[in-house]
């Protein structure tokens, strides 16, 4: 399909961003935080590539930044009111029944010791200890596209547990230690509060545990978590026998057991791994949910480089007879929040906050979450306005796009890429549409 031209494409950006300052009006209150809160948006959609305060002024015409400094510190208003209005904003046009809710996190490298959460931790951003705050994140991934709708600043326990810096960085009362995990779950929680349609989850090896299973089993939510090796299965009822850990079981399996499958489109085609499927027992879905028929299976899933063989574990939870093209698609979602990380820290200032207060923090990024939304609104609204005017292509004369950049555009320069047909994380790419799950399959 041919990108939409250029033209169409700014005109669908700056109508989707007059029409969400609109929207985020009454989360600022008084008219000058609003007016302030629409031109930090605009700088941070903006070209320049740092988004600090002084560059998001001159960008907005101020004389300097303080302005833009009060929309994150002495100004009034709820971050979590933004966040909210974020995600129905991109639910308008990415809602799905089939969607995959995707868990991640990510690091933010910091100097010092007064930024909020800040310490000494792993981060994959780095990919090694280092001084840096964690901030865990869930984004909605469908057909139509992908937007990050939830955000939570991890604690370590140095920091819950001194009165000194909580008091510093204007950490509230309720701000208690919650672990990684526990902070996912609130997350999911949330999403299904507020009726979010989607019917998988897919997450790392952090966010495996029995808490987010059983949440999600009680939910009616199919589910693709990461494991270690050394998680424990083993299967029952009229199943095959399959005893031990993960790495056990993988190493037991016979050549005939190992299919190549496409867990989605990356920047150099098809992301082709083996993969197999173990099934370990089948139960009915009414001993979690009540007044749910049929079967669910819960299941092990394994993915297995071509170049090293090095080897990744899956639990899984999802209807009885999902086929392991599915639940290969749906783990091949996770890419997409990893995209929206890179667009949000390279496009639109993720990584660039200069607060070091709780509420600086959950603002800015809830900023930069509003700013990512309207991205993937443009995009989706941009690409359906092409595929409705652009008349057909014959199949000699269609432009191959293979090889081309996977990066998001973020503002008027890089929405040039967009409009041109340069291709992006689609959630279709990966494995093709998802099997549709049976009507009981959804709460």
């Amino acid at each position: 399909m041919s990108g939409a031209s250029f033209d169409a494409t700014l005109e669908c950006w700056a109508s989707s961003l007059r029409a969400e300052k609109v929207r985020m009006r009454p989360v600022f209150g008084r008219e000058r935080m609003a007016h302030s809160a629409a031109s930090f948006l605009e700088g941070l959609l903006g070209p320049e590539r740092r988004k600090t305060g002084w560059m998001r002024a001159e960008a907005a015409g101020d004389p300097g930044p303080w302005r833009q400094q009060a929309v994150l510190g002495r100004g009034r208003w709820d971050a979590d009111a933004l966040r909210d209005v974020v995600r129905e904003y991109a639910l308008e046009v990415l809602s799905d029944p089939d969607a995959v809710l995707v868990v991640d996190e990510t690091g933010f490298l910091k100097q010092g010791k007064s930024s909020c959460g800040v310490a000494r931790q792993y981060t994959g951003s780095a990919g090694k200890i280092t001084n840096c705050q964690i901030g865990v994140f869930a984004a909605y991934v469908s057909r139509h596209g992908h937007a990050l709708i939830d955000r939570a600043l991890y604690l370590p326990k140095a920091w819950t547990d001194d009165p000194a810096r909580r008091a510093a960085a204007h950490i509230p009362a309720a701000a208690g230690f919650a672990t990684k995990p526990r902070l996912a779950l609130r997350m999911i929680e949330r999403a299904i509060a507020a009726g979010l349609p989607f019917a998988w989850v897919a997450a790392d090896t952090v966010y495996g545990v029995g808490e987010v299973e059983m949440a999600l089993r009680r939910a009616g939510k199919g589910y693709v978590l990461g494991v270690t090796g050394a998680h424990h299965v083993h299967s029952w009822n009229t199943l095959p026998v399959v005893a031990g850990t993960a790495e056990e079981v993988a190493a037991d399996l016979p050549p005939s057991a190992w299919r190549q499958l496409s867990a989605g489109a990356g920047t150099k085609g098809p992301r082709l791994h083996d993969w197999t499927y173990l099934e370990l027992a089948h139960l009915e879905a009414d001993e979690y949910v009540s007044g749910f028929e049929g079967l669910w299976t819960r299941g092990l899933l394994i993915r297995r480089h071509l170049a090293d063989g090095e080897l990744a574990y899956f639990t899984t939870w999802c209807p009885a007879g999902t086929p392991i093209e599915t639940l290969v698609a749906v783990e091949g979602h996770r890419w997409a929040i990893e995209d929206a990380f890179e667009t949000a820290k390279t496009e639109l200032g993720l990584d660039h906050n200069e607060t070091r207060s709780w509420h600086g923090w959950h603002r800015h990024v809830s900023l930069v979450m509003l700013a990512f939304a309207v991205l993937a609104v443009t995009r989706h609204r941009a690409n359906a306005a092409a595929k409705e005017t652009t008349p057909p292509v014959s199949r000699g004369r269609r432009r191959s796009s293979a090889g081309r950049s996977r990066r998001s555009a973020a503002s008027p320069r890089a929405l040039r890429s967009v409009a041109s047909g340069q291709r992006s994380y689609s959630p279709g790419q990966h494995g093709g549409e998802l099997t549709k799950q049976p009507p009981n399959a959804h709460t």
